[in-house]
């Protein structure tokens, strides 16, 4: 499962094909940036301008993904 507070590498090292999701659906490319082995899921979102609720609700459709394995 990815928390709020888990490292940006830590998602790209245990669930490496929800890059592509992130990058695609989210415009999220924090992968490949120094900042990414101290910054956290949550950090990294806000500095892109996500709210909390999109945070949120990016986590949720992230975790159910995950929890069916269809990644």
């Amino acid at each position: 499962m990815i928390a709020k507070s888990t490292k940006i590498s830590e998602i790209v090292e245990k669930h490496p094909d929800i890059v592509e999701i992130l990058i695609n659906d989210y415009g999220f490319h924090c992968f490949g940036c120094f900042a990414s082995h101290f910054e956290t899921f949550e950090q990294g979102a806000l500095v892109h301008g996500y709210t909390p609720k999109e945070i949120t609700a990016m986590l949720k459709k992230l975790n159910q993904l995950l929890k069916k394995g269809s990644l």
